[in-house]
Formats: structure tokens, C-alpha cells, sequence
């Protein structure tokens, strides 16, 4: 039995010694392609501040207040107890 175990142990052991260094290699990778990245990838050039036109927000706001009290008080007919 001891061989058993003796055997289940090392074989846990080479599969977390596995992981850790898979995983290790994965972070350095990473970190190695970030810096390439930043350091080849074109600057993003800044975007001009463009002027949405205000269309009547009033009315705008009047018809979704009234959308959303007819889709509250259709919920609450549906659902009543």
C-alpha cells in the first residue's frame, strides 16, 4: 500500500511542478508581449471633441417617463398576488 501512495505523491508532485512552471513561462510571456506591444503599437491619436446636436430632450424625456410607467403598471397587472 505504501507503494501506492509512494507513487500517487510523486505523481502529484510532477503534475503541480508542471502547472507552476507552465503557468510561470505564461506570466513572463505575457509580460514579454505587453512590452512589445506598447513599445511597436502606433500612438492612438487623440479624437476631436464632436458636438452631438440636443434634439428636444423635453419631449424626449416626457415619452420614455411615459413608456416606462405603461411597462411598470403592465408588469404589475400581469404579476399581482
Amino acid at each position: 500500500m505504501s507503494d501506492l501512495m509512494s507513487n500517487a505523491a510523486s505523481l502529484m508532485a510532477v503534475g503541480m511542478g508542471f502547472v507552476f512552471i507552465f503557468l510561470t513561462i505564461l506570466v513572463f510571456v505575457t509580460m514579454v508581449m505587453s512590452k512589445l506591444v506598447l513599445k511597436y503599437a502606433p500612438a492612438p491619436e487623440p479624437k476631436a471633441a464632436s458636438v452631438a446636436p440636443q434634439n428636444n430632450t423635453a419631449s424626449n424625456d416626457a415619452q420614455l417617463l411615459a413608456v416606462l410607467s405603461a411597462a411598470v403598471a403592465k408588469y404589475r397587472s400581469d404579476h399581482k398576488k
